[in-house]
C-alpha cells in the first residue's frame, strides 16, 4: 500500500490511511509508555513535520471518529480504534493485552 495513495486499511468499522495508522499507533504506544497522551509537539518531533501538519492530522483523526479529545484539556487524546487493529503494533510485536 502506498502512503501517498491514501489507501485505507484497518479491519472492522475503523478505516484509516497508512499515515493515519502511524499516528494512531504512535499515540497508543506513547500513551501506554508514559501514562499520558502525547502533546502535539511530541508528534511533531517524532514525525518531523510542522505544527500545522500535526494539528490537521489530529483534527482529521477526531473528525473521522478515530480519536477523542477533551476540549481545553492538554494531552487528552484517546485512541478509539482497538489496539489489535493498529498496523504498527503487529510489526513491533506488541501484544496490546500485556503491559509494555
Amino acid at each position: 500500500m502506498s502512503q501517498k495513495s491514501g489507501t485505507a486499511s484497518g479491519t472492522g468499522p475503523h478505516r484509516f490511511t497508512v499515515k493515519q495508522g502511524r499516528y494512531l499507533a504512535f499515540i497508543y504506544v506513547y500513551s501506554r509508555m508514559f501514562r499520558q497522551a502525547p502533546a502535539e509537539a511530541d508528534m511533531q518531533r517524532h514525525f518531523r513535520v510542522t505544527p500545522p501538519s500535526v494539528h490537521q492530522m489530529v483534527l482529521t483523526l477526531e473528525r473521522t471518529g478515530l480519536i477523542r479529545r477533551q476540549p481545553g484539556t492538554p494531552r487528552s487524546i484517546e485512541v478509539l480504534v482497538p489496539p489489535q487493529d493498529l498496523p504498527i503494533l503487529e510489526w513491533l510485536n506488541i501484544n496490546p493485552s500485556k503491559p509494555l
